[in-house]
């Protein structure tokens, strides 16, 4: 459970520098960024659904 929570806050940070890093023209953090999404996104996606939702 704290994985996912881990991965998918780095995941929308990621997100977030993204679009910071494409208005402000920063190409080599847009490519690490766009890397990072990738990585960590899939990572979050794949926890969750060999881990699946934790019962409350």
């Amino acid at each position: 459970m704290g994985t996912v929570i881990i991965t998918a806050l780095v995941t929308l940070l990621a997100i977030y520098a993204l679009f910071s890093t494409l208005k402000n023209k920063n190409y080599l953090g847009f490519a690490l960024s766009v890397v990072t999404v990738a990585v960590f996104g899939f990572f979050t996606v794949m926890t969750i659904l060999k881990s699946g939702f934790p019962e409350a």
